[in-house]
């Protein structure tokens, strides 16, 4: 599965949304990408996503 490259900013938002707990699902459709790839990313960075509510 190929996906689209991950931009400084779309890495930012990513950050700052786990951060302030928004699960990944929310974060998914903010930035327009599938849960797979958020949680992938956030693995890549080190941050355990929020739980789901």
């Amino acid at each position: 599965m190929v996906t689209s490259s991950w931009t400084f900013e779309a890495v930012q938002s990513l950050v700052a949304l786990a951060k302030e707990g928004v699960p990944a699902s929310v974060i998914s459709l903010k930035l327009k990408r599938s849960v797979v790839e958020v949680r992938a990313k956030l693995n890549d960075l080190g941050i355990v996503p929020p739980t789901e509510a």
